[in-house]
């Protein structure tokens, strides 16, 4: 009986809200639905619609999941602290850190997806039924950790949420084995995705025994960052009191980590124009143009400046503990760090080709179109996700049978 509340109180908070919350639902919506339809162009027309070719096969729809992976990971970063180290001050942001691991986890599934032209093509995919081909493919591995880690961070959220919603404390038996698990498994997750790139040997660009660490690096970076965005906006508009110390320690985490991604980006730049060889040709691409071929030097040249501006902002102590200074720094660190690992870091990969032939990549608006409704998609289930577990740690929403039992009158379960 507790599980029907749970289901109709979780209902009621996802659907009621102010002028603005609609307005926010609304306008996701409508992404939405120009996202559907420019897929059912691709559907009916298959990937050549797309700015994707036969020599540059992986494109905005990939760039986006590489991200997005990381963008998982980094929950991390808030579950150990909280769950293992018994670190209070992320205790009230564990479960929107999980809330953020579902939602990209999601995207990334979707990205997926959209990549392979049609659902459809999915089921090889699927262990026991397609041609799942594990141990050996790689990709076998991304499909096992990435759903592996989308069950943990559904199930762990959800049994605590539902504890305190029936009125009782968790039991860390029944949900604490999971949590260590889930701490090894965020790292698998962005190490596989890592290894994807890093074992082809024909893509020199991508072939660096330094990427499966960038990869770390950069996603402990972008993830704290948005946690800071997402955390500061739901301090400030809603009754959730969220600690300093919170907003400070998620703050030395990402300068941390942003730190240490710039001193690898550093590394790769000067293992690649120290002494350049034929394979340092895609970095010369991306950085300084090819053969009159400069169609990304803008846009990494742009990531690498707002990286660095953010991260001497994040660096330096009384600017890093100013508000209205630490929001824009990880703004500007999330935007850049997506520009530089997603497109910056994919599609160079494919130019040149094997055979040294330049083709580029310019995404086309079915790509734009698609892409900007999955991330839509993804922020509409986070947003149904903080609403759903906001009031249930509240208290505001408990189960009526808890109040029945103890004859006191039932709670009214608030948005």
């Amino acid at each position: 009986m507790h599980l029907k509340h749970f289901i109709h109180s979780a209902f009621t908070a996802a659907t009621s809200g102010g002028r603005k919350y609609h307005l926010w639902m609304g306008g996701l919506t409508a992404i939405i639905f120009i996202g559907i339809y420019a897929y059912s162009v691709q559907l009916q027309d298959g990937l050549a619609v797309t700015g994707m070719n036969d020599h540059v096969s992986w494109g905005l729809y990939i760039s986006n999941f590489t991200f997005l992976v990381g963008l998982a990971a980094a929950a991390v970063m808030i579950v150990m602290p909280s769950y293992v180290l018994k670190d209070i001050d992320f205790s009230k942001a564990v479960l929107i850190g999980e809330g953020v691991a579902v939602s990209a986890l999601i995207m990334c599934l979707c990205f997926v997806v959209v990549d392979l032209g049609g659902p459809h093509r999915a089921w090889h995919l699927i262990p026991m039924i397609g041609y799942f081909n594990f141990p050996d493919s790689l990709l076998a591995w991304d499909v096992l950790v990435l759903n592996g880690y989308l069950a943990l961070n559904l199930a762990i959220p959800f049994y605590i949420l539902y504890s305190h919603y029936c009125g009782r404390t968790p039991d860390k038996r029944h949900y604490l084995p999971f949590v260590y698990l889930s701490v090894f498994w965020a790292v698998a997750i962005h190490m596989v995705t890592a290894f994807l790139l890093a074992g082809l040997p024909a893509r020199p660009f991508w072939n660096s025994s330094l990427l499966g660490p960038r990869f770390l690096a950069s996603a402990f970076a972008a993830g704290p960052a948005f946690m800071i965005l997402t955390l500061g906006f739901i301090r400030n508009h809603t009754e959730y009191h969220i600690q300093d110390e919170t907003f400070s320690k998620l703050a030395m985490i990402a300068t941390a980590a942003a730190q240490i991604n710039l001193l690898m980006l550093g590394s790769e730049l000067f293992k690649e124009f120290y002494f350049p060889t034929h394979h340092s040709l895609s970095a010369q691409y991306l950085f300084f143009g090819l053969h009159g071929h400069n169609a990304l030097v803008p846009w990494i040249w742009t990531a690498i400046f707002l990286n660095v501006t953010a991260t001497i902002i994040l660096t330096l102590n009384p600017l890093r503990r100013k508000t209205h200074l630490l929001f824009p720094a990880c703004l500007l660190l999330f935007i850049a760090i997506w520009m530089e690992k997603g497109i910056g870091l994919v599609i160079p990969g494919f130019i040149p080709s094997p055979l040294g032939e330049i083709v580029e990549y310019i995404p086309s608006w079915i790509e734009l179109c698609v892409t900007f409704g999955i991330w839509a998609m993804g922020l509409f289930i986070f947003t149904i996700l903080i609403r759903i577990a906001l009031p249930i740690e509240l208290g505001k929403s408990r189960s009526p049978l808890i109040a029945k039992k103890e004859g006191q009158p039932q709670p009214v379960a608030q948005a």
